[in-house]
This record gives structure tokens, sequence and C-alpha cells, in this order.
């Protein structure tokens, strides 16, 4: 399927000389260069383990620290964002982290294209871009066509998590899935979640911090 309307925009940034050495170097062992076919994620990860998908992983902090925290897992992320790749890659390399693979390509794509069903046991999604204009809020990624796209790649079971320092888009998010009959509100009242204690801060969260904005979590289950 085509998509016309994207959820982020590919800003530009300029990568370092280590950064663009680690695409070159390190893209083969880390990076996996996707086409329409489905992924065998045992045969990249070269073993089958729980495994977690962070969804626009900015410069890749987070990612690698789940990753050094916890060896026994598997951990993927996805990013259109080069230099932020480029970071990841070079604090996978330095940290000894052999578990994490990045993909650089729209998420809803590899959503629908390249994960296998049921192939998840955790999806996060941190912070996205607000689009803070009424006229772009067409643009934000959780709407009831991604949140099925989450559903199907979950195992049963599965955690979604969430965070947001926007509190409308918050709001939104909120409604849209409780509205899903695919999963289930962790929160006893149906409301915000408690911060993921797993969660470091990202670069956006101390931004948010930095303005006086609060912190809004979700987390659900997969029925």
């Amino acid at each position: 399927m085509t998509r016309t309307i994207r959820s982020f925009v590919v800003r530009g940034g300029r990568m370092t000389d280590a950064q663009r050495r680690a695409f070159d170097s390190l893209w083969p062992g880390f990076g996996i260069d996707t086409a329409d076919a489905v992924l065998d994620l045992d045969a990249i990860f070269g073993r089958h383990a729980p495994r977690t998908l962070e969804i626009g992983f900015g410069n890749g902090d987070h990612l690698a620290a789940l990753a050094a925290q916890h060896p026994e897992r598997d951990f993927l992320g996805i990013e259109v964002h080069r230099p932020g790749i480029g970071r990841l890659l070079l604090s996978c390399e330095a940290q000894g982290s052999r578990n994490v693979r990045a993909i650089c390509r729209d998420a809803v794509e590899v959503l629908e294209d390249c994960l296998p069903p049921a192939s998840l046991d955790e999806v996060l999604l941190l912070f996205p871009d607000p689009w803070h204009k009424k006229r772009h809020h067409k643009r934000r990624i959780v709407q009831a066509s991604f949140i099925a796209l989450v559903a199907k790649v979950l195992r049963p079971g599965g955690l979604f998590r969430l965070a947001t320092d926007w509190e409308p888009y918050a709001e939104e998010m909120l409604a849209q899935l409780n509205a899903a009959p695919e999963f289930a509100n962790l929160a006893a009242d149906s409301g915000y979640a408690p911060r993921d204690p797993a969660r470091i801060a990202t670069r956006f969260e101390r931004r948010g911090e930095r303005l006086g904005h609060g912190v809004w979590d979700l987390a659900y289950r997969r029925r």
C-alpha cells in the first residue's frame, strides 16, 4: 500500500566523521537492509529471544542502554535520521552489544511489510512528533491504522509502551488506544501509567523538562 502522508520529516543534520565511518564499517553487522520481504528475526539475531522494537529511537541512547542492561533480549530500532543511527551503531560497538539491529525506513512500512505477525514482545514509541498545528494532526503516527499494525506484530500478552510531553497528544493517544479492541490498558483506572522505571530520559524528554513540560506515559497489553 502506498503511503501519501508520513508521520515524520527527514530533517537535515550533519553526520560526524565518526558517524559516517560507523555506516561504512558497522552497518553490515548492525543494520538491516529491508525490502518488502518478511524478515526472519531468528536468523538475523542468530537466536530466539524476547524482542523489543523501539520506533523512532532518535540518537539511540535509550535503545543502547536497554541493550546493555538486557543481553538476554534482542532489540530492533527504526529511525530515519541517519546521524542518530550512526550514533547508535557507535554506542553498541563501544559497549559490545551484539543484540541490536537498526532499520532506516518508514516505521509504518516496516510494520506493514517486514515484520512477521506476533514476532515481538514489546513495542516502544517514546516522544513521537506531536505535530502541534491542527492542520498537521493527520501526520500523527498514533492513529487507528497504526495501532492495528502494532497489534499485528505483538504476540498475545506483549506490551505497547508510549510516552509524550504534549498533553493534547497524550489525551488523543489515550482515547485511540482505549478504543482499540486489541489492547488492554494496564493502568487501574484506564488512564495514564506510572513512568516505566526501565526508561532512561531521552533527549526529547530532558528538553521537555527544561521547558517545564509534563510527561504522560501509557502502557497496554496485547489481548
